[in-house]
Formats: structure tokens, C-alpha cells, sequence
């Protein structure tokens, strides 16, 4: 999520009323998760665990718990909570717009684009041309979305991130302030939940095409000429590459990448990242002839069990 303008350090700190290590007037030009920040970004740490690797990211200014020694180059934001403080932030850039009609008066709507009836489109969505959006369909605030695109029915961009934090007092959900971006000649089916990155975009690419009641997780990416199948589950901050087939039932762990062109027959359940270019199955997820093999060689195992009894 980049800032309107660029803020300073010291800016930043009176938002949240916090300390600061650096110099007041350090240039502050948005705020990220660790896996997609840039320079000029914030990132939030709030566990020792993770000290080094958010100091050591692309981000030049970490939100943190605690005053550590500062990377050269780089500022800190010192808070007795830095997950609070993030959330202040998403509040204070990307604050909550009611709407006030079913399609907002500030979405941009190509040429030769037609929205059904029932359908909602929120505050600064863009579509483009010769679009198709079928009834009911819902589109939250921020929504990119390109030429040549057909929702179906019910389905739902832009939903908050399925992210919280465990407390004493109950779990605490951190904001989402990232957006849903759908390229060109994207097909998304009936009832599908495609969920909006918490700073950043959730992301399907040129060409993909998704059957119905598919939930596709936070800051996601979809490759290009990807096919998935219904009841598929994909987590957060996965990357799905180009032309990856998955078939139904598919379930994909958070923080996972599938290569390119790989295929995941139906029921599959992928707890790690794969290889483009081969076919898995099962749960977790090996490549299908070994898989298969391998239930075969268990099917043996009571006919050996009785030729041992035998012996």
C-alpha cells in the first residue's frame, strides 16, 4: 500500500504515538507485508523470531516492539504494539467508505461492460470493457479489474484477509487495506470468495479460468492460462505460476508456490511448495505414479500379512 504522498518519519510516529530512531524528515512512502515491501515501506514485527528478517527486508522503516540496533539506512518505529499500530495506519490511509448506492458513483466502467441487476460495486473499482458481471455479484472497494472479464453469479471480490492475532482477550484481526486485481480475459465462476491482500493485491493473471466456489486467500497470486477446478482452497500469500492446472478439492497450505505448468489431480492436499511441469496427488502431495504406487503396495500388505501367518 503506497501513501498519497510521501510522509516523514516523524509524521508517521505522531499518527501512532510512537518513538522513532532516525531522522525525523526520513522519507516514508507506504507500508507492506513482509513478503511484498519495497523500499520506502514499513513493515510491523512483533516477536524476537522475526527480528532479523524484517530488519534485514527491502522494508527501509520496521514497526517494532523493542529498540534495537538500527540497520544502516534504514529507521524504526518503536511501539508497545506493533500489530495495533499497523492497523492504525491502514485506518488512517485507507479508512472504511460507506457506500451509498449499488454501483458507486466513483467506480470506472469501460465501454460495453454490463452489470446485472443485484450486482454491487464498491467505492474506486475499475472494470473495463466488455465486461460481464452477473447478478449479485459483489465488489468491494479498490477492485481492479480488466478487458473482457465474466463474473458469474454470487461471487464476492475483495473480502477482508482471514488474519488475526491470538490474545488473552480474544483474536484480534488485523485490517486489510490491499485489493483484489483481475486481469484480462479472466473467467471466475458461480460463488466463488476471492479475498483482498492485507496491503498489497490479491492477484489473478491473464487468462486463468475458475469454475465455481473456489476461495482464493490474501495477497494470493494466479498465474497466467491457470485452470481450477470447484471446491479448490487456496491459503494466503500463496503464488500459483502460469498454466498450473488444479482439479477439485485441491487444498493449498498457506506461503506455498506451485511451479509452473504443474498439475494437482482432485483431493490432493499441498503442504508445501511443488515443481512446475510434473502431476501430483494425495494429501500431503507426491508426484501421482509414486502416490499411486504406493496405494497399491498397501492394498498387498493383508495378502502378505496372511502368506506370513502361514509361514
Amino acid at each position: 500500500m503506497k501513501f498519497p504522498r510521501t510522509h516523514s518519519l516523524k509524521e508517521i510516529a505522531e499518527i501512532i504515538g510512537s518513538e522513532f530512531v532516525g531522522d525525523e524528515t526520513f522519507p516514508v512512502l507506504g507500508m507492506n507485508e513482509i513478503h511484498v515491501v519495497e523500499e520506502g515501506d514499513i513493515v510491523f514485527v512483533d516477536h524476537p523470531k522475526y527480528y532479523d528478517k524484517a530488519l534485514q527486508s527491502r522494508a527501509t522503516v520496521v514497526l517494532i516492539n523493542k529498540e534495537v540496533e538500527c540497520p544502516e539506512g534504514k529507521a524504526l518505529l518503536v511501539s508497545d504494539d506493533p500489530f495495533r499500530d499497523f492497523n492504525t495506519l491502514t485506518k488512517h490511509f485507507k479508512p472504511f467508505e460507506r457506500a451509498n448506492s449499488n454501483v458507486s458513483e466513483s467506480a470506472e466502467i469501460g465501454e460495453g461492460t454490463i452489470i446485472q441487476p443485484g450486482a454491487f460495486i464498491g467505492n474506486h473499482v475499475k472494470i473495463g470493457k466488455n465486461c460481464v458481471v452477473h447478478p449479485n455479484v459483489t465488489i468491494y472497494d479498490g477492485c481492479v479489474i480488466g478487458d473482457y472479464v465474466t463474473i458469474h453469479a454470487n461471487t464476492v471480490l475483495g473480502a477482508d484477509a482471514f488474519y488475526y492475532k491470538n490474545r488473552p482477550e480474544g483474536f484480534d484481526k488485523l485490517l486489510s487495506g490491499g485489493n483484489v486485481v483481475i486481469e484480462n480475459n479472466v473467467d471466475i465462476g458461480a460463488s466463488c470468495t476471492i479475498d483482498r491482500g492485507v496491503t498489497a493485491a490479491t492477484t489473478i493473471k491473464e487468462g486463468s479460468k475458475l469454475d465455481n466456489q473456489i476461495q482464493v486467500g490474501h495477497d494470493t497470486i494466479i498465474g497466467k492460462k491457470c485452470l481450477i477446478a470447484s471446491h479448490v482452497g487456496i491459503a494466503g500469500c500463496v503464488v500459483i505460476e502460469d498454466e498450473v492446472t488444479l482439479w477439485g478439492q485441491v487444498g493449498i497450505t498457506s506461503g506455498a508456490t506451485i511451479g509452473k505448468k504443474a498439475v494437482i489431480l482432485a483431493q490432493t492436499g499441498v503442504a508445501k511448495s511443488l515443481e512446475g511441469g510434473k502431476t501430483y496427488f494425495g494429501s500431503p502431495a507426491e508426484e501421482a505414479r509414486e502416490k499411486l504406487k504406493q496405494m497399491a503396495s498397501v492394498k498387498m500388505i493383508p495378502e502378505i500379512l496372511q502368506k506370513l501367518k502361514k509361514n
